[in-house]
């Protein structure tokens, strides 16, 4: 089989389409929303007309860029969840509407199944067993994969995900959303030495945000009624303080998975991968333990339907697809 998919990502404020033939991805379309900056967050609702904006541009670039007609298409596949539930919308419907016109099957695809899988679309590929963290604003995990479509979840977050506390801890300093990418960017020219935060316990592989964020609040409110211009003075030094110490969390735990499964393949995936701090402790704790570390381009670390064109590939060589009755899920479990 040599299956021609088209894929459509819409899950939260990225509309995003590919075309993928015999496992190739053959381009990643995206159109990204800049009206909620000024809200400090996504705007649902927003999100989803916007969406409804731009699939068609979307879709029919990816088509035009990719050489292959909708007419040659073996199958579309979409993602089903976990994201906002009025822009999933927007990706089932327009890819359910292309599945009845051309009689073609769909292919559900599980959001964060697609993050892991994005590791398959360039080399080099993870081999079998491998652990992947995947870090985004919404989810914090660590997964077993052990094969495409088989992986489960060993540890967690109990509470908030990385990506909120770096952007809550950005909205704290008063830096614009999203303030992740911008902690980042400061942090880089900063003392990560110069502020410490408590640590966090947690039992097992799970993980806790909530803790770090409640801290830092403190910690600005106090430094501020010392000296008001604190954070404009040491804002580099507040960031790469912060992100040090967010990243040991996330290391501190997949140190501990790579020893207990005894696993030295490791991979990071999600929005929070393309985080500098991130991406050079995985490639530290590589040289250090022995670990082979696949770390994704970044064009694969946001949301993007590449990834869902990947997972899709491997569902339809599986023969997994889905019925026109299927709904978006905004909660939807790896499973």
């Amino acid at each position: 089989m040599h299956p021609k998919i088209l894929a459509i990502e819409s899950s939260c404020d990225e509309t995003s389409a590919s075309v993928i033939s015999n496992g190739k991805v053959l381009n990643n379309v995206i159109a990204s929303q800049s009206v909620h900056s000024k809200y400090g967050g996504v705007v649902p609702e927003l999100a989803s007309r916007a969406h409804q904006q731009n699939i068609v541009h979307v879709v029919n670039e990816a088509l035009a860029s990719s050489g292959i007609k909708v007419s040659e298409l073996d199958a579309v596949a979409f993602t089903k969840g976990p994201g906002l539930l009025g822009s999933l919308l927007v990706g089932v419907s327009f890819a359910k509407s292309i599945a009845i016109a051309e009689n073609i099957p769909l292919i559900e695809v599980n959001h964060l199944q697609a993050h892991v899988l994005s590791h398959f679309i360039d080399e080099p590929k993870p081999s079998f067993p491998f652990l992947c963290l995947t870090v985004s604003g919404g989810h914090t995990q660590i997964l077993l994969v052990e094969d495409h479509l088989a992986m489960k979840v060993i540890g967690e977050t109990q509470d908030d995900a990385a990506g909120e506390a770096f952007d809550k801890a950005a909205k704290i300093m008063g830096l614009p959303y999203p303030g992740g990418p911008l902690i980042d960017k400061y942090a880089q020219e900063g003392d990560e030495n110069a502020f410490s935060f408590p640590a966090t316990s947690m039992p097992g592989l799970d993980f806790s945000f909530s803790g770090i964020k409640t801290a830092f609040l403190y910690f600005i409110r106090d430094q501020l009624a010392v000296d008001v211009d604190f954070v404009e003075k040491r804002r580099n030094d507040i960031c790469a303080s912060l992100q040090k110490h967010l990243v040991e969390m996330l290391m501190a735990r997949l140190r501990k998975a790579g020893e207990d499964f005894n696993v030295k393949e490791i991979a990071i995936a999600g929005g929070v991968s393309a985080n500098s701090g991130l991406r050079k402790a995985v490639e530290t704790h590589g040289e250090k333990f022995g670990w082979n570390t696949y770390i994704p381009e970044f064009q694969y670390c946001t949301d993007n339907a590449a990834m869902i064109a990947i997972a899709a590939h491997y569902k339809f060589l599986n023969g997994d697809f889905a019925t026109l009755e299927v709904s978006p899920l905004a909660r939807m479990p790896l499973s």
